[in-house]
């Protein structure tokens, strides 16, 4: 249900939570909300092999059918400000070769949506669109998955560029992904812009704050031990803008909806980053740079407390979410699977900090 290993998601793990109790009890019960959420998982479940397959068949035929493939990797690397994101000629040729087969780039694309947040919004986006289409009366299930498969799209280009920056895994497959991110983000803003330019513009306007996160969370890495609380809350941009611009674009940027959407996602996505760092912190064996585990254990000298008060923080970003739910339409579809996901995301988040509490890992040699 959450997480890439699955462990957050067995009955003993939900009865580990106070949240996880919460939804085991609806799940019981068979609510409206549980049973939502289940069915929207289970479409996300089955049709997410057939979004895989289209994603890797339209990359390969972009990326074949590019004339200049050179000045489409620079124009890239221009737009989001980093000239690590672009190949040398004798790269771009190495790795244009590579992905000249579909069975590789179908390969590559499968290693990118590994990912918690696509595997987690995928359902939550169809359920807001459902939601925001039934408000509004339309009924358009090809809008439908061009403006879901778009935005899926463009958070799962996340993946590939920050294994680019961070160079902690796939590390013989970046140039592959330097390749790829160009072609990702023209396939995210082709859906996109068929539901219309107010819908691409909001998308864009996202996609640049995201990237203004990103670049902070990059300069982050390199003084782990000098974060301020306001260069976090920046960073967390590549959370909030993302997800928010998403949860704006299922109302067709629409307001009011359109923006107690955005508001819910954004909190909710910074909710699960905070879940997100306890959980890499502990894969890795060493507390995540940057993160808010680690701003607090820096602070307070204690890994045990940094990790309590990153929870703390996770529980505020998810009482603002909550607060979303206030905003909106009386009798809005989708509302009861809202507060359901809003559990999944507690329990996630709490999850993870019962795992690392008793043996919090040590700091990545960061000066205290």
């Amino acid at each position: 249900m959450i997480g890439k290993d699955g462990s957050a998601a067995g009955a003993r793990a939900l009865a580990g939570t106070g949240p996880g109790r919460a939804m085991l009890a609806r799940a019981a019960l068979r609510t409206a909300g549980y049973r939502e959420f289940a069915r929207y998982r289970a479409e996300a479940d089955a049709a997410f092999p057939g979004f895989a397959r289209r994603f890797a068949r339209d990359l390969h035929g972009r990326m074949g059918s590019d004339p200049s493939p050179g000045s489409t990797q620079q124009a890239f690397a221009d737009e989001v400000g980093s000239a690590e994101m672009a190949l040398d000629p004798s790269g771009l040729e190495a790795a244009r070769a590579r992905l000249a087969s579909p069975g590789e780039v179908e390969a590559r694309v499968g290693r990118i949506l590994d990912s918690n947040f696509v595997k987690m919004t995928f359902p939550v986006l169809n359920a807001l669109f459902d939601g925001a289409a039934e408000h509004a009366g339309r009924d358009d299930p090809g809008l439908r998955r061009d403006v879901v498969e778009g935005h899926i799209l463009a958070i799962d280009l996340s993946e590939p560029m920050d294994r680019i920056t961070d160079r902690d895994e796939d590390l013989e497959y970046l140039d592959d992904y330097r390749l790829m991110n160009p072609y990702i983000l023209a396939l995210a803003r082709e859906r996109i812009s068929r539901a219309g330019d107010r819908v691409l513009a909001a998308f864009e306007e996202g996609f640049r704050d995201a990237r203004r996160g990103q670049d902070v969370d990059a300069e982050l890495k390199s003084r782990p031990g000098e974060i301020t609380e306001a260069e976090m809350v920046a960073s967390y941009d590549k959370y909030r803008a993302v997800m928010g611009t998403a949860g704006l674009n299922m109302a067709l940027a629409e307001r009011p909806l359109g923006e107690a959407f955005r508001a819910g996602m954004a909190r909710a996505a910074e909710g699960v980053g905070c879940g997100n760092e306890m959980e890499d912190s502990a894969r890795d064996g060493a507390v995540k740079v940057p993160s808010w585990p680690l701003y607090y254990t820096v602070l307070t000298g204690d890994v045990g407390r940094g990790f309590a008060l990153a929870l703390g923080r996770g529980r505020a970003y998810l009482r603002e979410a909550r607060l979303a739910l206030g905003a909106l339409p009386d009798g809005f579809p989708r509302r009861r699977f809202l507060e359901f996901l809003f559990l999944a995301v507690g329990h996630y988040n709490e999850h993870w900090y019962g795992r690392i509490r008793g043996s919090p890992p040590p700091l990545p040699g960061c000066a205290s």
